[in-house]
């Protein structure tokens, strides 16, 4: 284990009771699940590499927003190992290196794990 993984996911949010396009667009991709939260928000989560990247592509030609995101994800999910495949520490760290990228590109300020905390874990355990 490397103490830390690259997990792709994209969310779509609702207000809950009008949550119909959720359940239509989940419809359509057949992908992920729906989720109505406590505070009155709906939430569309499609998880895992193949699949984000497979809806990626499929909406990049529609969209106005995002774009930047939308290509350092594909960019992310292409250098990824194939199913099956194990990363090594040195993919791994590349890897978290390239999603340090999206810190520049959205306003999330709870971002803790960056590729320096990835580095000095996989250092400390003498894997990099």
């Amino acid at each position: 284990m490397l103490g830390y993984q690259i997990r792709a996911s994209i969310v779509f949010y609702q207000k809950t009771g009008r949550d119909y396009f959720l359940e239509w667009l989940k419809k359509n991709l057949q992908f992920g699940y729906i989720r109505q939260r406590n505070d009155n928000m709906s939430e569309y989560t499609i998880v895992g590499a193949e699949a984000v990247s497979n809806i990626l592509k499929l909406l990049k030609p529609y969209l106005r927003l995002k774009n930047k995101q939308v290509n350092l994800a594909l960019k992310v999910l292409s250098k990824m190992p194939g199913k099956g495949n194990k990363i090594t520490p040195k993919e791994l760290f590349k890897l978290s290196r390239l999603v340090d990228g999206f810190a520049d590109l959205n306003y999330s300020k709870k971002r803790t794990n960056t590729s320096k905390k990835v580095e000095e874990f996989l250092r400390s355990h003498n894997l990099l």
